[in-house]
């Protein structure tokens, strides 16, 4: 069955770094793009950033552009997400979808970001 597991996130005080990873299964990686999506407390969970299938297209919003890089390893079936000068407004738990099967979340994986 699909399946997205994501890992890799921590505490961290502003302006430090994380990298996020997102092991897919059940479903052929390569041919699918894939996001990223973050929910703070109390708010709606939003696109952080997305990846074509060959990885040559992304994009991202407009709070993380410059901040965050979205890649990929098709050997691996796993996207990545690597956040740099991390605000406190990036705390969130943050999730990764397969755009050919938007059903499908993972658990996510919490970001807190504080002094």
């Amino acid at each position: 069955q699909v399946q997205v597991v994501e890992s890799g996130g921590g505490s961290v005080q502003p302006g430090g770094s994380l990298r996020l990873s997102c092991a897919a299964s059940g479903f052929t990686f390569s041919t699918s793009a894939m996001s990223w999506y973050r929910q703070a407390p109390g708010k709606e969970r939003e696109l952080v950033a997305a990846i074509s299938s060959t990885g040559w297209s992304t994009n991202y919003a407009d709070s993380v552009k410059g901040r965050f890089t979205i890649s990929r390893d098709n050997a691996k079936s796993t996207v990545y997400l690597q956040m740099n000068s991390l605000k406190p407004e990036d705390t969130a738990v943050y999730y990764c979808r397969s755009s050919r099967y938007m059903a499908y979340w993972g658990k996510g994986t919490l970001v807190t970001v504080s002094s």
